[in-house]
């Protein structure tokens, strides 16, 4: 597996990191949101933004053809006791609070949704149950808006969990109060045909505690967009993935993490494993350091286990810092086959070959399934990712 590399400014390799002198950069992480759809033209693949995303294969999301169609998709909340559900109309002042539609897809979702749901937990108030949301595809075509909103200093997990066939453009924002402590993990286990492409939105608080753990096997293509933002000192992000792209399938992930306040921390830490003939990984993870964040301490590591010929990965971290007062910042990808040291270790230990390369995956994997801290959706991905290794070997 390939070691990281520290890239130069300017370099066209996969990674960069860019030094300003100047208090405002121009560059493609800094590209203007909105919620007009009009003020985003049709992509055509050739953008920064797009150049991975097999626009063919959206259904329509992206060039505005796609319209509700069936069902679309069934949301459930699951709440303990301290929570209050409510579905609003578009004119509810919480919604969009989080964060700005960055592309086209992002605001027509904004713009053809009618109903969003708002989980919020009050202040002080610390839930020891998950709070649990389920997003089932019907087979039709659905917009989507979730809002998840922490007083101060409450604390609370939350799962999300889509399943089923549908094709979704979705938002989801969390909000968190001073002091409060988020966890989130979000689930894509679509059936095949599935498409999904949402915005996660983190609005972090003073001294406030955020981490999200994506776990993505389903779905023909996933695409999704976490971004974080800072409104007081002292926030802190962990990001967290965990993805397994099999033959066919289509799985992007890009993150934006903007250090905007002083004194505050990030960590991004994604792993995949691919199999299968054009099994296609996109990773994307950009941090903005401005020029008022001093202080900041922020890292982020991509990792690939590349199982089979015919897989595809292309990961680009990219690190933009605007001031030189911080603590600390840096990045590094790679991405590598089957390591066959470790493979021949545990093969000359009476250990047959195919339980072996179990072994290898889910030791791969260990320190993320850890992060998700709720049992029962750790069982059900250490399963999955049997499956799919008995599925590369059938």
């Amino acid at each position: 597996m390939a070691e990281p590399q520290n890239i130069p400014v300017g370099s066209t390799t996969a990674g960069s990191i860019a030094v300003a002198a100047e208090s405002t950069v121009v560059s493609r992480m800094s590209a203007p949101p909105s919620f007009d759809v009009a003020d985003f033209p049709v992509p055509h693949g050739r953008e920064e933004e797009w150049r991975f995303t097999p626009l063919e294969r959206l259904r329509g999301l992206h060039d505005g053809t796609a319209v509700a169609t069936g069902e679309g998709v069934k949301v459930a909340v699951e709440a303990p006791e301290g929570v209050t559900v409510e579905t609003v109309g578009r004119d509810d002042a919480r919604l969009g609070k989080a964060g700005t539609p960055v592309d086209r897809v992002a605001a027509q979702a904004y713009s053809a949704f009618e109903q969003a749901s708002v989980v919020t937990v009050a202040k002080d108030t610390v839930l020891t149950e998950p709070i649990r949301i389920a997003v089932h595809g019907e087979g039709g075509t659905a917009f989507g808006h979730q809002v998840i909103e922490l007083g101060a200093f409450a604390e609370a997990v939350v799962v999300i969990d889509h399943t089923g066939d549908a094709v979704l453009a979705a938002n989801v924002d969390f909000v968190l109060g001073d002091g409060a402590k988020l966890t989130v993990v979000s689930v894509q286990d679509w059936d095949d045909k599935a498409v999904h492409v949402s915005q996660h939105n983190a609005l972090i608080g003073r001294d406030a505690s955020f981490k999200s753990v994506v776990v993505t096997f389903g779905g023909d293509v996933v695409r999704l967009h976490p971004r974080v933002e800072y409104t007081g000192p002292g926030g802190e992000a962990e990001l967290f993935g965990l993805y397994f792209t099999d033959a066919g399938q289509h799985q992007e992930h890009r993150l934006l993490v903007t250090h905007n306040t002083p004194h505050c921390k990030s960590n991004v830490v994604y792993k995949g494993a691919l199999q299968g003939d054009n099994a296609h990984a996109v990773w994307i993870g950009d941090v903005l350091i401005e020029a008022k964040a001093e202080g900041t301490d922020t890292y982020e590591m991509n990792r690939n286990l590349v199982l089979t010929d015919g897989s595809r990965v292309d990961s680009v971290p990219n690190l933009e810092i605007e001031t030189g007062e911080i603590v600390g910042a840096g990045h590094a990808s790679a991405t590598g086959r089957f390591d066959d040291e470790q493979l021949f270790y545990l093969m000359a230990r009476g250990i047959p070959e195919q339980d072996a390369r179990r072994l290898v995956v889910r030791g791969f994997f260990a320190e993320l399934v850890q992060q998700i801290g709720v049992t029962d959706i750790e069982e059900r991905l250490l399963a999955k990712i049997e499956e799919e290794l008995e599925a590369s070997v059938a």
